[in-house]
């Protein structure tokens, strides 16, 4: 059973796909297509970035759902914010029913602007129940 509601949610795929509030449905809106160009491109892995970071039920038959968040570096002061990212996407998965199972981060080895850095964070959650 799941305290997901209802609605349209990212499938892993980039597909949105409605989720009765129980199951899957074979109810898609399939993803725009793409814009040419570097927009474009920018564009889409941008979408890709927030898509991975949306809080959705699995897969029909599934108990774990993957998530992954980029953590931004501050450019000025003191407190990056990451930590209450990180918290906003667990509260907002586990209200779906699942809890955080594993997380894992990876720096991206890039020394971004004044020397920082951008960690991804994957988020692996389990079904509740």
């Amino acid at each position: 059973m799941s305290d997901a509601q209802a609605g349209w949610y990212d499938d892993g795929t980039g597909t949105k796909r409605w989720w009765d509030g129980q199951a899957w449905t074979d109810r898609v809106q399939p993803p725009p297509p793409p814009e040419p160009g570097l927009s474009g491109f920018i564009d889409r892995a941008q979408a890709d970035a927030v898509a991975g970071a949306q809080p959705r039920p699995a897969p029909a038959g599934a108990s774990y759902v993957v998530l992954q968040v980029v953590l931004k570096e501050k450019f000025f002061g003191t407190g990056s914010g990451n930590l209450t990212e990180l918290e906003k996407v667990i509260n907002r998965q586990a209200s779906l029913g699942y809890r955080l199972h594993t997380i894992t981060t990876a720096s991206s080895g890039s020394t971004g602007f004044g020397g920082g850095d951008r960690i991804q964070a994957t988020m692996v959650f389990e079904k509740v129940g």
